[in-house]
């Protein structure tokens, strides 16, 4: 961890705000014509997800932190744990729930990837990829004739997850979805 000032700032910089991580997503350096030049940033939440509008004094400092993404294998969940293996080192990390986003489109064996504040060696949460395959393993009989309105039905996927699916979805077929909006994308190829 060391001090950056504003005039460091980056988009995609990590920094320490009131105890929470956030992410510079957008900054702008403003100068009026009386007063001090300000610095004015979006800032999105690294473990709470909240977008906040941030306005430092030019020069301010503040501390910066590493955070660094890494590609994990999902192994199995047990209780409220969830354990992941690094792919290189065979490393085991057991993870809570509470810091696995999306937790019910993770399948064993899949890759996710894990945010880990470098500085304090700390996983802060686990993610699956944006897009996944996946396995519909119920859902009501598509009825031949109902695809002209084009409708949509629930279907439960591995992993548990539950995603609208359009009516010719039938159990057992493979489809891709994204995991962020949890919205169907379209019919996979089978393997």
């Amino acid at each position: 961890m060391g001090k950056v000032s504003t005039s460091d700032f980056r988009p995609g910089m990590n920094i320490l705000l009131d105890g929470e991580i956030y992410t510079i997503v957008d900054f702008q350096h403003v100068k009026p014509g009386k007063g001090g030049a300000f610095v004015r940033t979006k800032l999105k939440g690294v473990e709470n997800e909240k977008n906040i509008d941030k306005t430092f004094r030019s020069g301010e400092s503040v501390e910066s932190i590493r955070v660094e993404k890494h590609p994990y294998q999902f192994l199995y969940a047990e209780g409220d744990m969830f354990f992941f293996m690094h792919q290189e080192t065979y490393e085991q990390i057991p993870l809570e729930r509470k810091k696995v986003e999306n937790a019910s489109f993770i399948t064993d064996g899949q890759i996710c990837t894990l945010s880990i504040d470098v500085d304090n060696d700390q996983v802060l949460f686990a993610e699956p990829p944006d897009q996944i395959e996946a396995e519909v393993e119920d859902t009501d009989p598509g009825v031949r004739g109902d695809t002209a309105q084009g409708g949509s039905k629930p279907a439960t996927i591995s992993g548990g997850a539950v995603v609208q699916v359009p009516l010719f979805i039938n159990k057992g077929d493979l489809i891709r979805v994204d995991t962020r909006t949890g919205e169907y994308l379209e019919r996979a190829k089978s393997k």
